[in-house]
């Protein structure tokens, strides 16, 4: 299994609906936020895989299981792993927290296929088999 990496965001006003509480697409965006620095922190730029290899994650399915509201000005804990890769696709789990209660917000995945620049299904190049927890 890969590492479980943390990035911390603050809840913006403008992420917030009527009733003061954060907007449910939000947390798909901040998912987004969470995958970008689990690659970084797994070595590689996820910019770099597509602008050197061709090679882009197409989101083929998306889940969020919403437990308890954020709101404005709340900081919030994403917490990213990869739960399940392939050569063809990866599996990323999330979990999102407020610091200081550790009350859990959310919880869900995104599931992506490996797709060329022709957005054709693709193979993850081996260079980044390990990256992905691959043997």
């Amino acid at each position: 299994m890969t590492p479980v990496t943390e990035c911390r965001l603050r809840v913006r006003y403008a992420e917030t609906d009527q009733m003061g509480v954060v907007y449910y697409a939000n947390y798909l965006v901040w998912m987004e936020v969470g995958r970008v620095e689990l690659c970084k922190s797994l070595g590689f730029n996820y910019r770099d895989m597509e602008i050197e290899d061709g090679i882009f994650l197409a989101v083929a399915e998306s889940h969020c299981q919403y437990r308890h509201p954020a709101r404005f000005d709340d900081e919030v804990i994403v917490k990213t792993w990869i739960e399940k890769a392939t050569t063809r696709m990866v599996t990323f789990a999330y979990e999102m927290r407020l610091p200081e209660s550790d009350r859990r917000l959310a919880m869900g995945y995104t599931r992506h296929v490996f797709v060329s620049r022709a957005m054709r299904p693709t193979h993850l190049p081996e260079k980044y088999h390990a990256l992905f927890g691959l043997e």
